[in-house]
């Protein structure tokens, strides 16, 4: 979604240029990395550490970005060294590189158990995401054969550009305190976008380090998984929205995984909030006038036409999740299968049970 601004304010008209870095508060670096993909890029930041910079997240393990961090390190950040990875979630462009930067550089990993868990079961295991659960998961949601077969191969290509990660990794948990040279950061844990995503908060200097759970201008992709088809990831996404309302104050500098730094954290949050509750308002719409797939809600949730398998995988997943949360609310119910898919229906206020 293209969110309305005018409530959040951008220190920075734009981005470093690719092989550069932007110093956004004293001793912490934003670097832009490219991606291969409709989101183009990931934002990595280095935070001044005691010995030299610890590194927030990678990039894709890919060729290019090897050699963007070969030139950076030999260029803008010779001399220094990096001290330890950190990084926030387990999808590939943020943990991609993270087994290459460690066992180049000899530094730790730090992330959530459930991130390295989930991108070591991916390594491990390539193969399963062709499997036939995973065909099942779209088909009975009404994805036709052919869109079927490309969204559970080619649509889960991406999954797979991460190098082996290190055989051990620091654990870190919400409630943690981690301190990174002089400053301490406040460890939080965000869900919905990814299980246990973290976050660092540094309360003396104001700022929030966002990764993928609040970005300015689009909202996170939200995503039900075919290994938890029932999951409710946007009622996780919800409520973590709201935790940080709580817990974070609305003056600090954001620093997110994608686009730009910007402040104006609870008004943004305000905004993701109302953004899904009119996608809500929209699936209503539609299951009110007879029952609907998964499938043919994709349209009805985005505006656009997607043909990449990948964004098509997104869409669908992010589709369900809006079904699953509505189920959980009541306000939807599923109605009878119609050869062998699962289908919804809008439950009228007055018919939700009490």
């Amino acid at each position: 979604m293209d969110a309305t601004t005018n409530e959040l304010r951008f220190p920075f008209a734009t981005p470093p240029a690719t092989g550069t870095y932007q110093e956004v508060a004293p001793g912490i670096l934003w670097i832009r990395v490219p991606l291969p993909f409709r989101l183009d890029h990931i934002n990595i930041y280095l935070i001044e550490d005691d010995e030299g910079w610890a590194v927030l997240d990678t990039g894709i393990a890919n060729t290019a970005t090897r050699e963007l961090w070969d030139a950076l390190l030999a260029g803008p950040l010779a001399g220094r060294k990096l001290t330890r990875l950190i990084v926030t979630h387990f999808h590939p462009d943020h943990i991609g590189l993270a087994g290459w930067l460690c066992e180049r550089f000899g530094i730790p990993l730090l992330t959530s158990q459930t991130s390295y868990l989930n991108s070591l079961n991916i390594s491990l295991s390539p193969a399963a995401l062709d499997a036939k659960p995973y065909h099942d998961f779209y088909k009975v949601h009404g994805v036709d054969d052919a869109t079927t077969a490309r969204v559970s191969t080619n649509g889960h290509s991406y999954l797979k550009m991460v190098v082996p990660l290190p055989p051990t990794f620091t654990r870190l948990v919400a409630g943690d305190t981690l301190r990174i040279g002089k400053r301490r950061f406040d460890v939080l844990s965000g869900d919905g976008h990814a299980p246990e995503q973290l976050m660092l908060y540094c309360e003396s200097d104001k700022i929030f380090l966002a990764a993928d759970q609040v970005l300015a201008k689009i909202t996170p992709n939200i995503s039900v998984w075919p290994v938890d088809p029932s999951g409710d990831p946007l009622g996780l996404f919800l409520r973590s929205l709201r935790a940080l309302q709580a817990e974070i104050p609305a003056d600090v500098l954001v620093l997110p995984g994608h686009q730009l730094p910007f402040y104006g954290l609870h008004a943004r949050i305000e905004q993701l909030i109302a953004h899904h509750e009119a996608r809500c308002a929209d699936v209503a719409t539609a299951a009110a006038k007879g029952p609907i797939s998964a499938s043919d809600l994709v349209p009805v949730i985005f505006r656009r036409p997607i043909t990449d398998p990948h964004q098509m995988s997104f869409a669908f997943s992010e589709g369900l999740a809006h079904v699953n949360y509505m189920l959980r609310q009541e306000r939807l119910a599923w109605a009878d299968d119609l050869n062998g898919v699962k289908r919804v229906i809008a439950l009228p206020e007055k018919e939700r049970p009490v």
